[in-house]
Formats: structure tokens, sequence, C-alpha cells
């Protein structure tokens, strides 16, 4: 008798702890279905394109500033339960995508074009960087904050990122601390600096178009 509670006490334990290691490693929820159909319920080749991108091939102007073109769930609903999205990053000269992070996924980045200045730091403060050229690939860990700069004071850089997660989500540092409203005293003190200086931040952050 007491082997066979011992016996269900460990098996109990072992299936407790595979759903505690499903639960910590899992993305989006899993689907039961093929795919997640709109409410409307018409589904034909349409609804599984998306020609947010074609710009990108249309001949226009260059930005002139950062630009991040998404294929996520809000933009691509057809990616609901899919657990992928898209980004195309477009940097010129001199610009960088600030320091950021994606909370529900990691990020793989291939540089298609251009030189870039990348890096991220891990929950031990460890800073790791590279210089990426054309064709070169990256991965961001899920969570961690981390840049990307394009040094080129000449040339543009374009990149692609894929993430495992149709809504990754991004938080950006610099504007969750400077523009959400935190009091200034708590950033002074937080950044051993004083309120003067977080005010200029802030200004700056704001007067950023």
């Amino acid at each position: 008798m007491a082997s066979r509670t011992s016996s269900l006490k460990f098996f109990s334990l072992l299936i407790c702890s595979i759903a505690i290691v499903q639960m910590a490693t899992a993305g989006d929820p899993d689907i039961i279905t093929d795919f997640i159909a709109p409410p409307n319920g018409t589904v034909d080749g349409n609804f599984f394109t998306y020609t947010g991108f074609r710009v990108l091939v249309g001949g226009g102007p260059p930005p002139t500033a950062f630009k991040v073109l998404k294929a996520t769930l809000a933009e691509f609903p057809s990616l609901n339960g899919q657990s992928v999205s898209y980004a195309v990053l477009q940097f010129p000269s001199g610009t960088t995508n600030p320091p950021h992070t994606h909370p529900r996924s990691a990020e793989l980045l291939f540089l298609l074009g251009g030189r870039l200045e990348v890096g991220f730091v891990d929950t031990k403060n460890n800073l790791f960087t590279q210089t990426l050229q054309a064709g070169d690939l990256f991965v961001f860990p899920k969570g961690l904050a981390h840049f990307q700069y394009n040094a080129d004071s000449q040339n543009p850089a374009l990149a692609i990122s894929a993430f495992g997660s149709a809504n990754a989500g991004t938080v950006s540092i610099p504007s969750t601390l400077f523009a959400t409203g935190i009091d200034d005293n708590v950033l002074a003190i937080s950044f051993k600096t004083d309120v003067s200086t977080i005010q200029k931040l802030k200004a700056g952050l704001a007067a950023k178009p």
C-alpha cells in the first residue's frame, strides 16, 4: 500500500512538473483547428495574403528616419494562432532602433543589406554585441533588452526580423521610462542625476518626430 501511495505521489509530481515546464516554455496558445477564420466566415486566398510589404519593391523614396513595417496579428489577422510574425527594418545612415524588448518572443534578425551594430543585455547585465554584414543572422533572446544601430554615415541598412509569436509586443525603453508619466524624482534617484536632467530627457523625447 505504501509503495502504491509513493508511486501515485511520484506520478502526480511528474505530471505537475511537465505541466509547469509546458507553461514556462509556451508562447502563443495552441489552436485545435487548422486556422482561425475571420468573424464573417469568409476564407479564400486573400485571407492568407498580406500585401503591406509591396511598398518595399515599388520604387518609392527611402525613409529619412528609422522605419519598421510589420506583419503581426494586428496587420495580418490570419496569423492568429500561427505563432509567427515578421518585420522589415529600414535604417537610413546613422539611425538606430532604440533599446527595447519583445516580451513574448525571441527575435531572429537577417541583415539583407548594409551593416548593423547590434547587441543585447542578459539578466546578469552582460552585454553581447556584434557587427553584422549583409547575409548575417543574429538572435535576440526572448524578453531581453536589445538594440540595432546603423553606424555607417553613407549607406542605409535593411533587415528582416522573424518572431515566434503572432504578437511579440514591443516595449521601448526610452518611451517607457520618459514618456509614461513616471515621477521625475523617481527617475532622478534611479539614474543618480537631478530632476532638471530628467526633464530635459523627457522634453527631448517629446520633441522627437
